[in-house]
């Protein structure tokens, strides 16, 4: 008999398929290993119904208009359909007839190991499977052999993971809940579209919100006392903690006067050797956090980079929150070590709750290498920076020696007016720094004893206060993770959040380690943000969103896309039920509608203003302004929206440039002639490429020169 493994993707069963035998043959759509047969999918080959199938006369061919007669739309119960491309429905017919097969008595899931793979391939199988075969569960923490083969043997019943099935499930039902009619009903009325989501809301608005600090901010100047005078030929600063306004310029002045009356005495100097505990090991969000400081790495092609490593069999699974590694694999880390020592890598293997932890872990143990170490030839730029970090990560936590430093501190007393204080640290031993850089520097004190006198001659200093940063990947990662941090450590009385509610709040975040970064990718290509060198910037259709959606009152206020997410948390811990955690968004929704039902955005859609030099010309389509972007072109008028990308893939297959010529012509005439093109063949052709301006992005068909020509 026979067992079918399925696995996520293609690239996961080629690896089991080679994990089980060295002699796998690859047959169409699947392969077969000793008494496996390994099929894949291609990610999700099913989707959610759109409301319109849910009609008894859906008509596929009919043109959908939407309406908010049928909204606020709740299945009672959620339907999926195959998606309809050849390739997927291809595959599928190939996958449900392995598993029917007679000869077949064992199904093995193999989705990735979180709830999304789950889901994956038990919804495959929902519509595949025809009879009550057996399923187990492939849990892969990475894709080496050893591991593929030991899991193999460790398969645990489907049913086991059942909790984050439906925790999976879920989130799927709840995001469409969210996505289809907040979207549908924003842009029914606004008369612009608006991709609403209970998760890509708050961060856009929370990008905003900075936005709107920064440009409301005003600098104001203010001015405190230093002195940098020399004692025993060493200059020492001395700054006052004390601070004026420029009104107070002639009370500054005065104490300069009585400060420089007093003798600056050494009252106290203490030094001690302090040992500086490494980083903990990666979670995704702390490692897209380092490549967007370091490399300038988005999040998303972080991700991309990390899941390909994964496939490579060369790192851990990356779609992990913790920092920690399991209690039961301490004997693969001394293997993973022990290989690394093997190349004169000074580390050791360590055992202690800094690094072993249960009870930090929910589903998967930090980002690490595996005992397969590739060679740099190997791989890409990208994948060797991403590589590099986490292991160099890896080494910092499992160094050999100790990092340590002395810390010096020193107490300068100005009589009885102020008693500054100054830090210095040196590097005495390196230890895990010798892998990664640590952000502080080396600073000395002033060669001074207790009870030398200080040369003092304090002057105004002017200083002027600054606006918050932008956010970068990290901060932002960290404000996902934690966005209730500065309101629970506020104690005041007049914070909003009562002791009940600060509970609830504790350790909840906004999205996931695996949904954060595909939902902050696509607030990108809808022109909310942008990011550029590591820090995202609000653009003016996101200005558009956020503010639109609050004058419609459906604007996802942090708070409530938190509760959703603890919802979802419960489902996995069987606190709550699937249904009761749909019905807690049914009811949310609800109350959004209930508020924006008297509302409608009366004033024209936005246009957007645009300096002089950022105009290219005319829109053809609706004669408002075409602007200039880095990433291309786009109408300034919202609903319009005409687009020409500058990455276009027809003018790359061409191996052409989209230049403000170029597009300049491509706009005002329609058209654009090239007469040296080449052919696969090599020889050269004259075409022109004519613009087609009715849908949102602008496309073109060929027009070719001379039936010679188009035979090319």
């Amino acid at each position: 008999m026979k067992k079918v493994i399925i696995a996520e993707k293609p690239s996961l069963g080629k690896n089991i398929a080679a994990a089980i035998s060295s002699s796998y043959k690859r047959l169409n759509g699947y392969y077969e290993a000793d008494d496996y047969l390994i099929t894949y999918a291609y990610g999700h080959l099913f989707s959610l119904y759109d409301v319109e199938q849910y009609q008894d006369n859906y008509d596929s061919n009919k043109k959908v208009s939407w309406t908010l007669n049928n909204l606020p739309f709740f299945p009672k119960d959620f339907k999926f359909g195959l998606k309809r491309d050849d390739g997927t429905i291809s595959q599928f017919k190939i996958i449900r007839e392995l598993v029917n097969r007679n000869d077949v008595d064992l199904i093995i899931n193999a989705g990735d190991s979180d709830r999304e793979g789950e889901i994956i391939i038990r919804i495959i199988l929902s519509y595949a499977l025809k009879s009550n075969k057996p399923i187990k569960r492939l849990w892969m923490p990475d894709q080496t052999q050893k591991t593929i083969l030991k899991e193999l043997v460790e398969l645990k019943d489907d049913s086991f993971y059942d909790s984050l099935a439906n925790e999976g499930y879920a989130r799927t039902y709840i995001d469409w809940l969210y996505g289809i009619n907040l979207t549908r009903l924003a842009t029914i009325k606004s008369h612009t579209l608006l991709r609403v989501g209970r998760v890509i809301s708050p961060i856009v608005k929370a990008i905003y919100d900075r936005e709107m600090q920064i440009v409301n901010f005003v600098k104001t100047k203010y001015y405190v006392l230093q002195s940098k005078e020399k004692t025993n030929d060493e200059e020492v600063e001395l700054v006052s903690s004390k601070e004026f306004s420029k009104d107070e310029y002639d009370k500054i002045l005065d104490l300069a006067k009585i400060y420089n009356q007093e003798k600056a005495i050494v009252t106290n100097i203490k030094n001690e050797e302090k040992t500086i505990p490494s980083p903990r090991l990666f979670s995704l969000s702390k490692l897209q956090g380092v490549m967007g400081k370091k490399f300038k790495m988005s999040p998303d092609k972080t991700l991309q980079v990390a899941q390909s490593l994964y496939e490579k069999g060369y790192i851990s699974y990356p779609r992990t929150p913790s920092e920690y590694l399991g209690e039961n694999e301490k004997g693969k880390f001394k293997e993973i070590i022990d290989n690394f020592k093997n190349l004169k890598i000074d580390i050791m293997f360590k055992d202690n709750k800094y690094i072993f932890d249960d009870s930090k872990i929910e589903s998967h143990s930090a980002l690490t290498p595996t005992y397969i170490i590739p060679k740099k030839s190997d791989l890409s730029i990208d994948e060797y920076h991403v590589y590099e970090t986490i292991t160099h990560r890896f080494f910092a936590v499992f160094a050999s020696s100790l990092c340590k430093v002395a810390k010096s501190n020193m107490e300068i007393k100005l009589g009885e007016l102020e008693t500054f204080k100054l830090n210095g640290e040196i590097m005495l031993q390196k230890g895990w720094t010798a892998f990664e850089e640590r952000d502080k520097k080396d600073k000395s004190l002033p060669n001074l004893k207790i009870g030398d006198i200080v040369n003092v001659n304090f002057k105004p200093l002017e200083k002027e206060t600054k606006p918050p940063r932008r956010y970068s990947v990290d901060s932002l990662n960290n404000f996902l993770k934690n966005p209730f941090k500065e309101q629970l450590d506020n104690k005041d009385d007049d914070n909003p959040y009562d002791d009940d509610f600060r509970t609830v709040l504790e350790g909840i975040e906004l999205g996931t380690e695996a949904t954060r970064a595909g939902i902050i990718s696509n607030a990108i290509k809808q022109k909310y943000i942008a990011l550029k060198d590591n820090v995202y910037s609000l653009l003016d259709m996101g200005k558009y969103y956020i503010e639109t959606l609050e004058d419609l009152s459906l604007l996802m206020e942090k708070e409530k896309t938190a509760l959703i997410g603890k919802s979802l948390k419960q489902v996995y811990r069987g606190e709550i039920t699937l249904v009761d955690a749909v019905n807690l968004s049914q009811q949310e929704i609800i109350n959004l509608f209930n508020k924006s039902k008297d509302k409608e955005i009366k004033q024209a859609p936005m246009t957007f203003n645009l300096d002089k030099s950022k105009i290219l010309c005319k829109c053809p389509k609706c004669n408002n302004y075409i602007g200039i972007y880095d990433y291309g072109y786009r109408c300034n008028y919202s609903p319009c929206g005409l687009s020409l990308y500058k990455d276009n893939a027809l003018f790359k297959t061409l191996n052409k440039t989209i230049t403000n010529k170029v597009a300049k012509e491509i706009f005002t005439k329609g058209e654009i002639t090239y007469d040296d093109l080449i052919s696969k063949k090599g020889t050269t052709y004259k075409a022109t490429l004519k613009a087609n301006f009715e849908s949102k992005y602008v496309s073109f068909t060929f027009d070719f020169h001379s039936k010679n020509e188009e035979n090319k």
